[in-house]
């Protein structure tokens, strides 16, 4: 029982850890306990071992430890898509052999195709092309969606690529390349996730939480089923049983079936941290923005709140300045709004300034048009379909016209919680 606890708690201490690490800097977790002990582990901590690394051996170790991890997290490599992977199959083989014997045929046919989900939608995700940006293809990049004149104004220049940068992209600085509707970089796949292969990482996600998912359930019933050859009144929920015996029962069957109790235990907390992550991306598709777009938003927010953001019309009939922007896109609304900060809290002063009418201050995101929310049913089409999901370039639809009227507040509510 002892080995036992002492795993299950190493497991979910890696789970708690891996989970404040990748998710601690978002926006809706940023004033939790969650990001407040990420930027105790990213920023505190590290800072005051620097300081005391500078008192001893005037700063290398802390050049050399800065060094390696410039390298793993700044720079494109495979380790943590391998790591990623010998856990998938290390986990397999510690599951199968034994627990083989013990299925039915539909089980097994069932879990050799669950199994190969994963690794077909791992490679197409980071197989594919994210949507690099390049000189070849950069009318066909910018024409995919317009500026919306707040987090994405026409005329800016990728500093690194020296190209004008796409409405909803970004440059990758592990990737080195400027990325069309840059969602993140994923270590997981050693890709970013874009307009190419969003599609796939979101279906990676699924049926990696699918498969563990299933294989926890097959775990406990198998484990259930040998409890109950020994004792035929048991149940898996223990009814009848005082918490002692349960306890007992579970850890006797556990030492019993090891490498079966082992990898269920690995499974069943590691489940939620993928539905959590698949979750928050299908948010992100219902508010219609990214991640990368989330974080502008919140940045906004502070604007706002300073009092720093102002926001005026566009011409509904405007001249389009066409060396810097598209003269159309596919997508099928443009912008009514422009939104722009100021350094001394006053007005945008100036003949240069774009918009119609007076300058409105702004205090809340919901006042701001989200340009990209269509709604969920046609966000996600974007997704999944991004080539053929707007047929009809002039025609907006009925959910279009709703969801301009509904994405400023739902954009809202995605930064401040």
């Amino acid at each position: 029982m002892g080995t036992l606890r002492n795993v299950a708690i190493l497991i979910l201490v890696i789970s708690f850890f891996t989970f404040v690490a990748f998710f601690g800097r978002l926006p809706a977790l940023r004033n939790t306990p969650i990001g407040a002990l990420h930027r105790l582990l990213w920023i505190h901590i590290p800072s005051t071992l620097r300081s005391w690394d500078q008192r001893l051996t005037q700063g290398r170790l802390s050049a050399w430890v800065t060094r390696q991890a410039h390298i793993l997290w700044n720079d494109r490599h495979p380790v943590v898509m391998i790591f990623f992977i010998l856990l998938l199959s290390v986990s397999e083989v510690m599951f199968l052999p034994p627990a083989w014997q013990l299925l039915s045929t539909s089980r097994k046919v069932t879990s050799v195709a669950l199994l190969s989900l994963p690794y077909i939608f791992l490679y197409a995700s980071a197989a594919r092309d994210p949507g690099y940006i390049g000189l070849e293809n950069h009318s066909q990049a910018m024409s995919l969606y317009p500026y919306d004149f707040t987090i994405f104004h026409p005329g800016q220049t990728c500093n690194t690529c020296k190209i004008l940068k796409p409405a909803r992209s970004k440059h990758c600085s592990i990737c080195k390349r400027c990325i069309s509707k840059l969602d993140h970089h994923c270590i997981f796949i050693n890709n970013c996730v874009g307009y190419n292969n969003q599609n796939y990482f979101l279906l990676l996600l699924w049926t990696t939480g699918v498969l563990t998912s299933y294989a926890t359930y097959l775990g406990f019933s198998i484990l259930s089923d040998e409890v109950r050859k020994e004792i035929p009144s048991w149940t898996i929920r223990g009814k009848g049983f005082t918490w002692s015996q349960f306890a007992n029962i579970w850890a006797w069957v556990l030492q019993e079936y090891t490498r079966i109790g082992a990898v269920t235990l690995l499974c069943l907390l590691t489940t939620p941290l993928i539905f959590g992550l698949l979750g928050y991306h299908i948010y992100l598709i219902w508010v219609g923005t990214t991640t990368n777009e989330s974080m502008k938003w919140s940045d906004w927010q502070l604007e706002m709140t300073d009092g720093y953001a102002f926001k005026r019309s566009l011409a509904p009939h405007r001249q389009k300045d066409e060396s810097v922007e598209p003269a159309w896109t596919r997508w099928p609304v443009e912008s009514q709004q422009v939104v722009l900060r100021t350094a001394d809290g006053q007005p945008p002063r100036g003949p240069g300034a774009i918009g119609t009418g007076d300058w409105e201050r702004v205090w809340k995101l919901a006042d701001v048009e989200n340009l990209y929310d269509l709604g969920f049913w046609d966000n996600l089409a974007d997704v999944f379909l991004p080539v053929n999901a707007f047929r009809d370039r002039e025609e907006v639809s009925p959910r279009a016209s709703r969801s301009r009227s509904s994405s400023a507040s739902e954009t809202d509510a995605l930064v401040q919680q």
